[in-house]
């Protein structure tokens, strides 16, 4: 899967600008995200507590929401971080983790779309429960395909005016009116923790770039996707393959 120019001009933004991104993000994924973001060439942070969160906020580039590990606590410290996000003008992204097989964030979640995100990032399962649609899902496996999710992201879009990126075997890039799909990657990605929640964090801060946050977003999913192939022909498993991924997305630009 070869990069195309589009791609490399955003990803050249993308290392220039080294967006801060603000990671709200869930406990099991924190190493890996921030590792991945390091990769592609951004500057992550990890910030939690409220008053800090909502603080940090306003100096941070972009920010990320992603409720894999909700709590009380969490979800107060998220929405103020929001609240600062939409009043300073910065762009936040939510990763709906779970949404529709778990209440609470379910009704988080559905609170929250109301702040106007710049971007959602989910598996087939979780946008189509956002959307207030039949899903399946076990958890945070999804059990429905990202086409028959893809008018649920569409409407969705609509209903919101993000960017909703509904991810796969193949990923679809929506704003509800323009369709981008991106094939690529490799099986291997769903067998080490947290290749999806690092993907939303790579869009929460392709979303502070200048440009069409359509292409800004789709580029993101294909970096992820090309990395992806390539780090499984360089890997005998999944512990081989963690390191050959974040190998991978520092190399982007040989691989053209």
């Amino acid at each position: 899967m070869q990069p195309d120019l589009l791609d490399l001009h955003v990803l050249h933004h993308f290392r220039t600008r080294s967006p801060l991104t603000h990671c709200m993000t869930n406990d099991v994924v924190q190493t890996f995200t921030a590792n991945v973001l390091l990769a592609l060439g951004a500057s992550p942070a990890m910030v939690i507590e409220a008053e800090e969160a909502e603080q940090f906020t306003g100096i941070a580039d972009a920010l990320l929401i992603n409720v894999g590990t909700l709590t009380s606590p969490r979800s107060q410290a998220m929405r103020r971080a929001i609240e600062r996000a939409v009043a300073a003008g910065k762009p936040w992204t939510l990763d709906p983790v779970a949404v529709g097989a778990l209440s609470f964030r379910t009704r988080f979640c559905q609170q929250i779309l109301t702040l106007k995100p710049a971007a959602i990032r989910g598996n087939a399962s979780e946008i189509l429960a956002l959307a207030g649609m039949s899903a399946g899902g076990r958890g945070v496996d999804t059990t429905d395909t990202a086409a028959s999710a893809l008018p649920a992201a569409q409407a969705l879009a609509r209903q919101t005016n993000a960017i909703v990126a509904v991810t796969g075997e193949v990923d679809y890039v929506t704003d509800g009116q323009r369709t981008k799909n991106i094939a690529g990657g490799d099986p291997m990605m769903t067998r080490v923790v947290g290749t999806g929640c690092a993907l939303s964090a790579v869009v929460a801060a392709s979303c502070s770039l200048p440009g069409d946050r359509l292409d800004n977003v789709a580029a993101a999913c294909g970096w992820m996707k090309r990395a992806g192939s390539v780090a499984a022909a360089h890997s005998a498993g999944p512990g081989s393959f963690a390191s050959a991924f974040i190998d991978a997305l520092w190399t982007l630009e040989a691989q053209a």
